[in-house]
């Protein structure tokens, strides 16, 4: 949830320091800070709010060639500077900057109060760095294996001892941390954009790794201490990729770049009009399954309802999903013939990453669906669907859901396949749909001045309702919390009939109500919805296929898609949502990329 980078070499480390946090700003932070070694003794400077703050107060003053950077998302103290990181150590040997959280944090600090320690902030991450004073014995290895040993919870940790110029330490526990190799230069980062402007070498380090780098070799042990070589990899993506390129924001540029990241979803697994994921699930244990479970949060769990659905329909197979945050809490029914899907775009999210891991405790085998390779989840899968879609760097996530749908939907014709229960014929049709998916998603873009033009006139709204029936009632829970996320106007969203159960009490003058209708079977169901709330005063927006006459009456205002099969209507329907959060959004003059309160990837519980 936080962003660390670390820099030795012969720069001047702060350049590199605020150079990769600012590349590290799309993951939301409240604070920032610097630890950086000069003439023998750690500089740290560090600030609530923007690093347009800390790079003022940083000025020119520091001339060290290694240090450490942060910023910080609060968890534990309000955000302000004293709780910002990097954290000395009481003696002011060590400096540490820490993502994560510390479960046994206040038994620890109530036991280094015991022993004359001062704390100066509210952190469990202050705990940590006088652990590494508590129990520091010269050795740098040795040192950190007695801190881990010590600590429960997540962590990724950077430490720099201003004794030793020469080198700095960094080790994780289901945080995310790589080292970027350079010549006579070396990084660490918990998110590879922070360094890429200098190299594209990179080691992932896994949980309970330590890796001692200098300037010129970065030696890495496990757990136990033992040195251990790890493969070399070589980022593929450039810096450009990552960046906005023309666009205002990156989340614009990720709505734009959906029709590409579908064809790249889809590249290398379409073979002779069939899916091939490359899987190697056994056809037994396929046909044995009895249950699925979906895994994830927020927007990844809503691309798992999507798809949910139409598992249980085309499929037979009955469909659990869950919130990742309550699955593991619910005592779930899970065995050896159930599959569990966990998504998450970093691959890092911690309820998701706890949820795979319950599930597999109870013998369930792991399909994970991630866009980052050699994430957590990912390496701990029984199998993998990677979304090939490219960094995502907008907080609201935009191109993960198409293409998890995507990925989603290829699962679901593998699975329905190798259970005999989808013909070749069906599955050749619906590959060709989802090959024209990318065309269809381009025309609706194209269209967007239509939205804007509705932004303008909801953009005033105190709040708002989406409804649909079936699976449209799913791509209405995304358009509200896009809506939600980056506008911050009220929005909820209701199987259309559940409001007479209710939620027709807040229907009154000129609430805007966005209806969706892509079913034919539903289609005067909720076009006798859409009339309930005309009847109560309600201003309505119509989302449907542009040849859909019925519904295009019915409402005041209309966004047309394009048709395609109902199945993959809902990668379709979503673009118009996402394009009116994204200029509401604008109009209403927020910070698109970096809504108030919320992170990227959310590496805590």
């Amino acid at each position: 949830m936080c962003g660390i980078v670390g820099y030795i070499g012969d720069k001047k480390a702060q350049d590199v320091l605020l150079s990769g946090l600012k590349r590290l700003e799309y993951r939301g932070y409240d604070s920032a800070g610097i630890g950086v070694i000069e003439d023998n003794d750690i500089k740290v400077i560090k600030s609530k709010g923007n690093l347009a703050v800390l790079i003022n107060k940083v000025g020119d003053e520091t001339i060290g060639t290694q240090g450490i950077g942060h910023t910080r998302w609060a968890t534990h103290g309000k955000p302000c500077d004293e709780n910002s990181h990097p954290h000395l150590s009481e003696n002011g040997k060590f400096c540490l900057v820490h993502n994560g959280i510390i479960e046994n944090y206040l038994e620890l600090k109530k036991e280094l109060i015991g022993k004359g320690y001062n704390f100066k902030s509210d952190t469990d991450s202050e705990v940590i760095v006088n652990l590494f004073q508590l129990f520091d014995d010269g050795d740098f290895i040795s040192t950190t294996k007695k801190v881990t040993g010590k600590i429960e919870g997540s962590y990724a940790i950077g430490v720099i001892d201003k004794e030793n110029s020469d080198e700095f330490l960094v080790v994780r526990k289901d945080s995310p941390l790589v080292v970027g190799v350079g010549r006579g230069e070396n990084f660490i980062a918990s998110d590879i954009p922070a360094i890429l402007e200098y190299t594209k070498n990179i080691y992932i380090l896994d949980d309970g790794e330590i890796a001692l780098i200098s300037r010129d070799d970065v030696k890495i042990f496990d757990k136990a201490g033992n040195r251990i070589t790890k493969k070399l990899r070589e980022i593929t993506w450039s810096l450009e990729s990552a960046e906005k390129q023309g666009y205002e924001h990156f989340m614009l540029k990720e709505i734009n770049e959906q029709p590409e990241a579908i064809r790249k979803t889809l590249a290398g697994r379409i073979k002779n009009d069939l899916v091939d994921l490359n899987l190697n699930m056994d056809d037994a244990y396929v046909k044995s399954i009895n249950k699925i479970a979906i895994v994830a949060c927020g927007t990844a769990n809503y691309a798992g309802r999507v798809v949910g659905h139409l598992i249980e329909d085309k499929l037979r197979i009955p469909v659990l999903v869950s919130y990742a945050s309550e699955f593991r809490y619910n005592n779930p029914i899970i065995d050896e013939k159930t599959l569990t899907i966990v998504i998450s775009q970093s691959g890092e999210t911690a309820d998701t990453l706890a949820g795979l891991r319950e599930s597999k405790g109870r013998g369930s085998k792991i399909v994970a669906i991630t866009n980052v390779v050699e994430s957590s989840v990912a390496r701990e899968a029984d199998y993998v669907i990677y979304t090939q879609a490219g960094p995502e760097i907008a907080v609201a996530s935009t191109k993960a859901y198409t293409t998890q749908i995507i990925a989603l939907f290829m699962l679901l014709i593998e699975l329905g396949f190798k259970r005999d229960i989808l013909d070749v014929a069906t599955i050749n049709e619906w590959v060709k749909e989802m090959q024209s998916v990318p065309e269809k998603m381009q025309l609706i873009l194209e269209n967007s001045q239509l939205i804007k033009n509705y932004a303008e006139q909801i953009k005033d709204s105190s709040s708002l309702f989406f409804i649909g029936r079936g699976v449209d009632s799913v791509s209405c829970l995304e358009g509200a919390l896009k809506l939600k996320e980056i506008s911050y106007i009220h929005a909820e969203a209701y199987p259309a009939g559940e409001l007479k159960h209710g939620t027709l009490a807040l229907i009154t003058d000129d609430v805007p109500v966005i209806a969706i209708g892509t079913n034919k079977v539903l289609m005067d169901k909720i076009i006798s919805n859409i009339a309930e709330v005309k009847t109560r005063g309600a201003s309505t927006y119509g989302v449907g296929f542009e040849d859909e006459n019925k519904l295009i009456a019915e409402v005041d205002y209309y966004i047309p898609i394009p048709r395609i099969s109902e199945a993959l209507a809902p990668l379709l329907a979503v673009i118009p949502l996402q394009l009116l959060a994204y200029y509401t959004s604008v109009v209403k003059g927020n910070d698109v990329d970096k809504p108030r309160n919320l992170a990227k990837s959310v590496t805590v519980e």
